[in-house]
C-alpha cells in the first residue's frame, strides 16, 4: 500500500489519496460506499429553520437511542462537549473533571476560555472512572471566595477502558447527593456499549446530558450528537449558536450519521476482536510490550533508542504516530486481519533486521 499523489500544473495544486493502513486513530475511519449513497440521496432543509427532515430524524433517533428527552446535532466532539458545559454552567462556576480526561487536556480548554467556567481536576482511577472521594473533597463551599461547583464530568471510554454501570451509579449518587449535574463524554460510548454487551441507553442512563461521536469506529464523515432533557438541549442549541455551530443543509452529513448509528455499532465488536488480535501479534516481537485495552486500542512500548519507526514504518504503508518509544495503535473499520499480519511483520523487521 501506499500514496498516490497528483498535481495540477494550474496554481500546483496538490493532494494526496491515502491508502496507507492507518492505527493514528478511529477518527481516520472513511464512509463506506453504502454510506456514500445515502448522503448523496439524503433529503435536506435549513437546520437553523429546523426544517431539515435528515437532522430531525437523527436527533429523534438519537434521543431514543440513547434514553433521553431531546438531541442537537454539532460539528464535533469538542463543540458538543463544550455546548453541555455551558448549558450546565454559569460564568464563574467549575466542573469536576478528571486530570486525564478529554474535555480538560485535549479541547484547547474551551469552557476556560469561552464559557468562563473553571475545571476543577480530580485524579481517575484504573478504569478512567473520577475518584468519588477526592472528587467530594474538591466540591467547594458556598462561599463567595470560592467558585460555584456545578457539574461532575465522566469519560467513557478512556484511553479504550471501559468504566461498568456499577462505578457510573456510584457517581450519579455523588452528583444527586451534591446536587450537581452529572455529563457523560461519550465520544467512544458505542465502544463501551458493545464491550459490555448492554444498550447504549444503559451507560447513558444516569446522566442528565451525554455527547457521542459519529466520526470515529463508526465512519460518519463529521458530528457529534448531544442528548439530554429537552431545557438542557434547548440551552445547549443556543450556546451552538453562539459558537458557530448553526448550519444549513446539514442533513448531508445527519444521514451518513444515521446510516451509522443503524449500520455500525455492532460491527464495533470486529475492531475489539481485531485489537485482542494485534496485542497478540506484537507481543510476540522481540523487545516489544503491549498493553491491550478491552476496546480498540491497544497500547505500544519498544526498547529505546528504537529511532524513527513512525517513518520506518511508513514506508511499509503503516501510518502510525510515536511519543518516543511509545504508540497507540487504534483499530476501526478500515483495518482488517491481513492489515495487523502486515503490521507485525514490519515491526519484527525493523526492529529485528
Amino acid at each position: 500500500m501506499a500514496f498516490i499523489c497528483r498535481s495540477y500544473a494550474r496554481g500546483g495544486l496538490t493532494w494526496q489519496i491515502n491508502n496507507m493502513i492507518d492505527l493514528r486513530s478511529d477518527t481516520v475511519s472513511q464512509p463506506t460506499e453504502a454510506m456514500r449513497q445515502v448522503i448523496a440521496n439524503a433529503k435536506v432543509g435549513d437546520d437553523v429553520f429546523r426544517d431539515d427532515p435528515s437532522v430531525l430524524g437523527l436527533e429523534e433517533y438519537a434521543a431514543h437511542l440513547l434514553g433521553k428527552e431531546a438531541a442537537v446535532f454539532v460539528s464535533s466532539g469538542t463543540q458538543s462537549n463544550l455546548c453541555a458545559l455551558m448549558a450546565h454552567c454559569q460564568r464563574g462556576d467549575e466542573y469536576l473533571v478528571g486530570d486525564r480526561a478529554h474535555t480538560y487536556m485535549y479541547e484547547g480548554g474551551g469552557a476556560a476560555v469561552l464559557g468562563s467556567i473553571q475545571p476543577q481536576t480530580v485524579p481517575m482511577s484504573a478504569t478512567g472512572m473520577l475518584d468519588l472521594k477526592a472528587a467530594e473533597s474538591s466540591i467547594k463551599p458556598d462561599d463567595a471566595h470560592f467558585a460555584r461547583t456545578r457539574l461532575l464530568c465522566i469519560e467513557n471510554t478512556t484511553d479504550g477502558k471501559v468504566i461498568g454501570l456499577t462505578e457510573l451509579s456510584e457517581g450519579e449518587k455523588v452528583a444527586r447527593q451534591h446536587n450537581l449535574g452529572y455529563h457523560l463524554d461519550g465520544a467512544r460510548l458505542w465502544n463501551a456499549a458493545v464491550a459490555l454487551r448492554v444498550a447504549p441507553s444503559a451507560i447513558a442512563e444516569p446522566f442528565d446530558t451525554v455527547s457521542v461521536c459519529l466520526s470515529k469506529g463508526l465512519g460518519a464523515p463529521v458530528g457529534s450528537i448531544l442528548v439530554g432533557p429537552t431545557s438542557l438541549i434547548a440551552e445547549a442549541r443556543k450556546w451552538r449558536k453562539m459558537l458557530g455551530g448553526a448550519m444549513r443543509q446539514v442533513g448531508l452529513i445527519a444521514a451518513a450519521g444515521m446510516h451509522a448509528l443503524e449500520n455500525h455499532i455492532d460491527r464495533l465488536a470486529i475492531d475489539h476482536e481485531n485489537a485482542r488480535l494485534l496485542a497478540e501479534g506484537l507481543a510476540t516481537v522481540e523487545g516489544v510490550s503491549v498493553d491491550a485495552q478491552n476496546t480498540n486500542m491497544v497500547f505500544v512500548t519498544v526498547p529505546q533508542g528504537s529511532d524513527n519507526l513512525e517513518e520506518r514504518l511508513a514506508k511499509h504503508g503503516i501510518n502510525t504516530r510515536w511519543a518516543g518509544n511509545h504508540s497507540r495503535m487504534v483499530l476501526h473499520l478500515g483495518i482488517d486481519k491481513e492489515d495487523i499480519a502486515t503490521v507485525v511483520t514490519a515491526v519484527n523487521l525493523e526492529l529485528n533486521s
